[in-house]
């Protein structure tokens, strides 16, 4: 890439940054073009052309990104999910969730149907195929005591097991403002050839449970740590992993250590804007 096309696509992440972190603004295409530093006359046709959908459609899809995410993972109410997401009343809210994902907000909140949810929302993820990474720094890991709830099968199944995990959480009185939160990655989730997905959520404690909970005691180990630092979106890490693997990794001179990649989710989304989540990526080394 040239200078000249990584400033441009900096310039276009702006915009992206700008409106992940405004979704509760007036997201009109000046105030979204002056972020980027680009003409108002021609920003809907280069927004278009580099992202592959429309200025107004990414926002629309942003905003009910984020009302999704309350409805399945939250307990606020539906009324100000619509309202928060831009529409004046509940039942045009419902017509545009349904329109896009295929179910009603309400039913979607019952038992969401992962598979369309996610084809609806690959335009914001294919959005992001452009992105630079903050550096790699090196860090000790203290050892640290967790309980687990394990998700293995169909990735694309895992909003099931979160939701399931939230809840236990909220019972055990484990908040994540007060118990930080872990993800342990057993295998790579595009290697559906080696064997069913494995992922670990976790919660950083020392407390025991009742098997019945569906959760067990482990520990994740300490030692030094490559540590890449994501913010913003990271339904999918497999970029980042990727970097750390392919670009730092045979750089670095370092060896790996015999204990499976992890993250630690520092703040959330949809608790805080999406652009503004912070997630911290860790390939254990010796």
């Amino acid at each position: 890439m040239t200078p000249a096309q990584r400033n441009y696509h900096d310039r276009m992440r702006r915009a992206l940054d700008h409106i992940d972190r405004h979704l509760d603004d007036d997201l009109d295409l000046a105030t979204i073009s002056a972020v980027a530093a680009f003409s108002p006359w021609h920003f809907h046709r280069q927004f278009t052309a580099t992202f592959g959908l429309p200025v107004h459609r990414y926002v629309q899809l942003a905003r009910l990104k984020r009302a999704s995410y309350r409805l399945a993972f939250r307990t606020d109410h539906v009324t100000d999910i619509a309202l928060d997401a831009g529409y004046d009343a509940p039942d045009a809210f419902a017509r545009a969730f349904r329109r896009r994902f295929g179910q009603s907000p309400t039913s979607f909140r019952s038992a969401p149907d992962w598979a369309p949810w996610r084809a609806a929302l690959l335009p914001l993820d294919q959005s992001r195929t452009i992105m630079t990474f903050a550096p790699v720094t090196l860090r000790d890991f203290p050892a640290t005591p967790i309980a687990i709830m394990e998700h293995r099968g169909d990735p694309a199944t895992i909003g099931d097991t979160i939701r399931r995990f939230i809840a236990w959480r909220r019972t055990r009185g484990l908040s994540p403002a007060t118990s930080a939160t872990f993800n342990r990655f057993h295998s790579d989730p595009a290697d559906l050839a080696a064997g069913p997905v494995r992922i670990d959520l976790c919660v950083a404690t020392d407390r025991t449970f009742p098997a019945s909970d569906g959760v067990f005691a482990d520990t994740l180990p300490g030692g030094r740590c490559a540590v890449l630092r994501v913010t913003g979106r990271s339904d999918d890490l497999e970029d980042a992993a990727l970097h750390l693997y392919r670009d730092w990794l045979p750089d670095s001179g370092e060896e790996l250590r015999d204990a499976p990649l992890f993250c630690q989710r520092v703040r959330f989304f949809p608790d805080a804007a999406e652009g503004e989540a912070i997630t911290d990526l860790f390939l254990p080394i010796r």
